[in-house]
């Protein structure tokens, strides 16, 4: 089984920075991708990115390119979400997850664990 606990939520008015993380335990892998999603009050989870184990491929939604970065340290079991130029739209449950294949694919189907996620509040 593999342990996920994120980190680094909170509030923070439109046009700030947090930084979120997520430690792995438990459970290996040779290589895994991770992701970041996110789900609004009332709204379906959604993809917000995702990084392949040597990094050297990542995926954005839309919403988020040229905003937000992923990034991994894999010495630490660690992901991390630089999150900067906040919207209230941003404004979510902020989740983790682990893709085993390691294609750091957007398709929410693919992730075979999820930390319990973080709150991120955008005040405008």
């Amino acid at each position: 089984q593999v342990q996920l606990v994120e980190s680094g939520g909170g509030l923070v008015q439109a046009g700030g920075s947090l930084r979120l993380s997520c430690a792995a335990s438990g459970r290996t892998f040779s290589k895994y991708a991770m992701g970041w999603f996110r789900q609004a009050p009332g709204k379906e989870r959604e993809f917000v990115a995702a990084i392949s184990w040597s990094a050297g491929r990542t995926n954005y939604a839309d919403s988020v390119k040229g905003r937000f970065t992923i990034s991994r340290n894999n010495a630490k079991n660690t992901v991390y979400l630089q999150m900067n130029s906040l919207k209230p739209g941003d404004t979510a449950v902020y989740y983790c997850a682990v893709e085993t294949r390691d294609w750091a694919t957007p398709d929410l189907g693919e992730y075979d664990y999820w930390g319990q996620g973080t709150q991120v509040t955008v005040s405008s």
